[in-house]
């Protein structure tokens, strides 16, 4: 029979410790790896609350808009779409014209004066003017009423500095169109807010403009800020834009934002589309930034004073 060997106690007892402490240590190296796990849970979460509030942050300015007065989707037509605002006390600084100075304030938005086909004319001629130089920044425009086309960081008079080169880019035929639509306009206008054309007259400045995501290298190029037209221009009494490119298709950014006290409304831009509306302080508003793409855009004032009246574009 084979001997019974005995157990050293201490032995036993250092190994039984030692598996304790094994133990422990696993335990603990558990414990700290779920701590680790949840800790960069929580900091992953953190990471992506703050990268989102700060996505959300640095696209507030043109994202904070609150009513689409009208898509580009949509088709205005036949009546224009108005929506009537109180008139400020604006027009008081000024002469009063009766049939002409605002006494019915507001903006509108219509479809059916301008033909998309002749959005596309309109802008070609601005695509060929622009052409000739442009701005550096993001803003250009081209004035045919005046001459003055944006070049580098300044502006030129086309006719001047171009001289009879300008007869290669420009026709007759495109500035009849120019003069046929710059009516209709100032008409639909008349009709809308109950006055006589007559006694309007259009006024500056009127011009084509192309923006773009390019940033801006002077004052001029920043068209995004707010501000009020008779307050810029002084002799504005109403302001009408006439877009030539379509927002989400030609370009995303650059809709036309009203900022009243409880909201900003936007209208989204649609070749073709006129957007007009008297040109107080009832109506503050800014363009967004543009985003992608290039807008293209006319803006046509109008004014009851005769004194500030200009005459509308020709060859010389």
């Amino acid at each position: 029979m084979a001997p019974t060997r005995q157990r050293n106690p201490k032995a036993t007892g250092a190994a039984e410790i030692e598996k304790k402490i094994k133990r422990g240590n696993a335990l603990r190296q558990g414990t700290a790896w779920k701590t680790s796990r949840v800790l960069w849970t929580v900091l992953l979460v953190v990471l992506s609350l703050c990268g989102t509030a700060a996505w959300i942050y640095m696209s507030s300015e043109d994202s904070d808009i609150t009513e689409v007065l009208v898509s580009h989707r949509e088709l205005v037509a036949p009546d224009p779409r108005l929506f009537s605002v109180p008139c400020s006390e604006d027009y008081e600084n000024y002469k009063r014209y009766p049939s002409c100075t605002p006494q019915k304030c507001g903006r509108a938005v219509t479809d059916s004066v301008v033909t998309r086909e002749e959005a596309q004319v309109l802008r070609r001629l601005a695509e060929r003017g622009l052409g000739l130089a442009g701005s550096e920044g993001g803003a250009s425009i081209l004035d045919l009423h005046s001459g003055a086309l944006s070049m580098g960081k300044q502006f030129v008079n086309i006719y001047r500095y171009f001289g009879d080169q300008i007869k290669d880019v420009f026709t007759q035929e495109d500035f009849q169109l120019y003069k046929e639509v710059r009516k209709r306009i100032q008409a639909t206008i008349a009709e809308t807010f109950g006055l006589d054309q007559n006694l309007m007259y259009l006024t500056k400045p009127t011009f084509f403009s192309r923006i773009n995501s390019t940033a801006a290298k002077t004052q001029h190029d920043e068209y995004w800020h707010p501000h009020i037209d008779k307050v810029t221009y002084g002799s504005f009494d109403y302001t009408s834009l006439l877009y030539l490119s379509d927002y989400g298709s030609d370009f995303t950014g650059g809709r036309f934002i009203f900022m009243d006290q409880n909201g900003n409304r936007t209208v989204e831009p649609r070749a073709g589309r006129v957007s007009f509306f008297s040109s107080g302080s009832e109506n503050l508003h800014r363009v967004e930034k543009v985003t992608w793409g290039t807008r293209y855009a006319i803006t046509v004032s109008f004014t009851c004073d005769p004194a500030h009246a200009i005459s509308d574009p020709s060859l010389p």
